[in-house]
């Protein structure tokens, strides 16, 4: 029964009805016509998006598992019943399980316009059940995995880096709960440090990272008040948001409630303001208290862009944790189009015999 409430989440099986219609309307009319020989069909970038010289590919891995485990079973073939296809096809899709190659870029490297992500070698009426799959999949994940990668490159100068820079703060911001956890994967293959999405830390293996918000320190009596509970709690966490009243006095505030408690202070956030002045006085009061080792990590509605500006000025800040630009790809949010080319394979006679050998009609 139709849900308006449910959540979106596919099980393997409701995968296979991940499909734009005329999939199945085509792949009806080559199973009726006997038209299942093998063919390729090529994910691929005809123009680089805006602002991008190249991408980074990601998405392969779930992709792949879900066309593995892709099957039709009672409730989709009832509702295709309903929507008129004809016994004899749903049959054949009740039996259904990929059969095909499939060739791909690892996951983290370059790519660049016109260049084949995605090559999948299968009987047509596989491969074209695949295809919205496969770009719904690698799509967005490529997109968000270059957008990170662009802010990783411009947290380390240009460079590739350590991978100990940026934090994906986008969960509360991407565009709904598979997005949420793709985006921190994604960030991940890009080179972040770690994720504040809890769920996809534990899925994935990566690292939660995060702190306090606003709301936590004006829950006390006081800025101090509310370090002193929250060390009390995650000593080993010791990072204290230090930007709700002033940035000067929440350092000083930081300091002091670290050693009233006696916890050692980890570092400090800063969420706002002039993040280049307000870094480098976070930075004095720490060195001026014997805390050289604490870091700072700003945020605040950052991108590639501000954060470059930041690392050029020498700006003394040691993460960056970003959200909506690294979550929405913002500046481009949109991938260029992947296409699925396809490419019948025929016979091509050879001298030696008839029907030796495949090649492409392309």
């Amino acid at each position: 029964m139709a849900d308006a409430n449910d959540p979106g989440l596919l099980s393997a099986a409701q995968t296979s009805l991940l499909v734009d219609l005329y999939e199945l309307t085509m792949s009806a009319s080559y199973h009726h016509e006997g038209l299942d020989a093998p063919a390729v069909f090529e994910l691929f970038t005809r123009r680089l998006p805006p602002n991008r010289a190249w991408l980074l590919t990601a998405g392969i891995g779930p992709a792949l598992r879900l066309v593995r485990e892709m099957r039709f079973e009672e409730p989709e073939l009832s509702y295709l019943s309903d929507l008129g296809f004809h016994d004899s096809f749903l049959e054949r899709l009740s039996t259904l399980r990929f059969t095909g190659d499939v060739d791909a870029m690892p996951e983290g490297t370059l790519a660049f316009a016109n260049e084949p992500i995605v090559r999948v070698t299968a009987p047509r009426i596989e491969g074209q059940l695949v295809e919205t799959l496969l770009l719904n999949q690698v799509n967005f994940q490529t997109m968000i995995a270059t957008k990170a990668a662009r802010v990783v490159l411009a947290a380390n100068a240009g460079e590739p880096g350590s991978h100990d820079r940026v934090i994906d703060f986008s969960p509360r911001r991407d565009h709904g709960i598979d997005a949420a956890m793709k985006v921190a994967r994604s960030a991940a293959i890009a080179g972040c440090a770690g994720t504040s999405n809890v769920a996809a830390a534990m899925r994935y293996g990566l690292r939660a990272m995060g702190t306090m918000a606003h709301s936590y320190v004006l829950s006390f009596p006081d800025e101090k008040a509310a370090f002193e509970a929250y060390l009390r709690c995650f000593p080993q966490n010791s990072v204290l948001l230090v930007d709700t009243y002033d940035v000067e006095q929440g350092v000083r505030n930081a300091i002091a409630a670290s050693r009233e408690i006696g916890c050692p202070l980890r570092g400090v956030r800063i969420d706002s303001g002039d993040l280049d002045q307000l870094a480098r006085s976070a930075r004095s009061l720490l060195d001026e208290a014997g805390l050289g080792e604490a870091t700072i990590t700003v945020s605040g509605d950052l991108e590639e862009v501000q954060i470059a500006r930041l690392v050029s000025a020498g700006a003394p800040i040691d993460r960056f944790g970003v959200g909506t630009d690294l979550g929405t790809s913002r500046d481009s949010p949109v991938r260029g189009t992947l296409a699925g080319s396809a490419q019948a394979l025929r016979r091509q006679a050879d001298p030696a015999g008839p029907q030796a050998g495949l090649a492409p009609d392309r």
